[in-house]
């Protein structure tokens, strides 16, 4: 029987190993926008449960073990993924509910209700996706559970026919088959399940990334790559001040002597890393005398990629952000007399400003490759005081975690299905103060189904896509969500695309600048498209400092 404290350790060994594994989820995405962020979203999402887990006492009974779990992976639920991994681990808590332990047939039960939430929670189920993976997973532990209950055996058996069904999802969707790759939310569900099985059935949890030793750290041109944010390494206590690290590079005259280095490194700090191979010597340390650190470094070698950090100033900066993300935030009861509210999800101060012009009260940082989780869109509708707060997401993976907010806030929340900043302008164009939420609500959606929205961006990787051959760093534009065409020059994307965005009755153009492109490449747009438009269409140049997205078109 499966008791609490070993699911309290299977779900935080779980989210070790997706922590562990979440770049090479990540890039598993075949979309070729730089928006592989799967492993990420699903690793976020499972360390906020995994955070309170660990503060649980051993003798928690299981049921009040999923149940932690689940409210805080709702909370902490980022991007689809993340979302969809909630819903699995809620069907644990629906299952699990009153138990002190619980059998192989529990745990069948409990993946199998998680999996009818998730597809219920998704408006058109696609199959080849984590969906799949966790059904099929699921239906082979009920079936066979009738007759086995033995807990290791089932959840070996969840593990073993979630990635037999993995290795099929090519075979469903043919955008997986094109890239090589199986689908990356499924790999996520394999990579936190088999961190459970760990436990279970060998009672060993996956040690989180930075409990490593420096046996498992990557060698040679990886190792080279190694790199740390020694504030997120840092709780209440910092020992010594200076992050410092560098890599040696061997010469020959010099009899280079890594153990002896380590050595001397802990003799002047803690949380020392040295790794080596034929030509270097990687070195990480927190010391308050990185001058001696390097010194020592310099008996080995040459020195490159020295840096040295104050954990001390990082800290301090952390915690003020935290204070005054948390002032921001604050929560406000609702006002009788305040009818309406909004909240948005934007990344760049250009852009937020767009919004905040328009009249919304809260914004919440986020959108492609950041996606904000459910508890960030929470606090901020709770900062509104309004009696009707809508949410608008601008970004199709975030709707989801938006909507899971519907019915943990305590006043009313109308989330619009907004996947772009345009979409989300239009929307907030369309509000009307006089009329009731439910026609605002159609209206809004009505004018962001309107609008024409263009992206351009850089391509992440090589990739086959919607029938074009794409090279990594070539100039993607998007219209409307998907691939249009591909460019080499950043200018003629814009021109092209704003010229493909514009229809007969089209009367303006916004064109909002990010933070990798400049005003002049945008008013070369503008003098460039302006002969093909005429004068009867508006075109306007916004300052919107986005990621990601040189360009941003919105086409009215």
């Amino acid at each position: 029987m499966i008791q609490g404290k070993t699911l309290r350790d299977a779900i935080i060994s779980g989210a070790n190993n997706i922590s562990t594994q979440k770049i090479a989820v990540d890039e598993l995405n075949v979309f070729p926008v730089p928006d592989g962020d799967t492993g990420t979203n699903m690793s976020m999402t499972i360390n906020a449960a995994a955070r309170e887990l660990a503060l649980l006492p051993d003798n928690t009974p299981i049921g009040e073990v999923a149940g932690t779990a689940a409210s805080a992976l709702l909370r902490g639920a980022r991007g689809n993924s993340g979302v969809i991994l909630s819903l699995l681990f809620r069907g644990f808590s629906k299952a699990l509910k009153g138990k002190t332990e619980a059998d192989g047939a529990d745990i069948a039960e409990a993946l199998s209700k998680g999996v009818a939430a998730a597809y219920k929670a998704v408006m058109k189920p696609t199959e080849g996706t984590i969906l799949t993976v966790a059904r099929e997973a699921g239906e082979k532990a009920v079936e066979v559970s009738a007759q086995n209950k033995n807990e290791v055996e089932i959840f070996e058996l969840i593990c073993q026919q979630a990635n037999e069904t993995l290795n099929r999802t090519p075979e469903m969707l043919p955008v997986l088959k094109k890239a090589g790759v199986v689908d990356a939310g499924g790999k996520g569900f394999c990579v936190i399940f088999e961190g459970m099985l760990s436990v279970i059935r060998d009672g060993k949890m996956i040690p989180a990334p930075d409990q490593r030793t420096a046996a498992a750290q990557p060698s040679g041109n990886a190792a080279g790559n190694m790199s740390r944010n020694a504030a997120g390494q840092v709780d209440e206590e910092i020992t010594f001040t200076y992050c410092t690290e560098f890599i040696v590079l061997k010469q020959p005259e010099i009899q280079a002597n890594s153990v002896k280095l380590r050595a001397y490194l802990e003799s002047i700090g803690d949380c020392v890393v040295v790794v080596d191979d034929e030509s270097i010597i990687k070195v990480h340390v927190h010391t308050d005398n990185p001058g001696k650190a390097i010194s020592g470094g310099l008996k080995n070698g040459m020195l490159t990629n020295i840096k040295i950090e104050n954990m001390r100033l990082q800290h301090e900066d952390q915690k003020a952000s935290v204070a005054a993300q948390a002032a921001k935030e604050k929560y406000v009861p609702v006002d009788e007399s305040v009818k309406y509210g909004f909240v948005s999800v934007c990344a760049g101060d250009g852009v937020a400003q767009l919004f905040t012009d328009l009249g919304v009260n809260a914004i919440v940082s986020g959108g492609q490759t950041m996606n904000p989780s459910t508890d960030d869109i929470l606090h901020a509708i709770h900062s509104v005081p309004a009696k009707t707060v809508i949410v608008l997401p601008n970004n199709k993976n975030i709707i989801m975690a938006a909507e899971q907010a519907i019915n943990l806030a305590d006043r009313r929340v109308i989330v619009l299905p907004t996947k772009t900043i345009p979409q989300g302008l239009a929307a907030m164009f369309a509000f009307n103060e006089m009329t009731t939420p439910e026609e605002n609500q159609r209206e809004m959606c009505r004018a962001a189904e309107r609008v024409g929205t263009g992206q351009l961006t850089f391509a992440a990787r090589d990739s086959e896509y919607d029938g074009y051959q794409i090279k990594k760093d070539e100039i993607l534009a998007l219209e409307n969500g998907k691939v249009a065409f591909v460019e080499k020059d950043l200018v003629k994307a814009g021109v092209k695309l704003i010229r493909n965005l514009v229809k007969k009755d089209s009367s303006f153009v916004t064109i909002i600048t990010g933070a990798d492109a400049t005003e002049a490449q945008a008013n070369q747009i503008v003098e460039a498209v302006r002969p093909k438009l005429g004068q009867e269409i508006d075109i306007t140049v916004v300052d919107g400092g986005q990621p990601v997205y040189y360009f941003i078109i919105y086409v009215e």
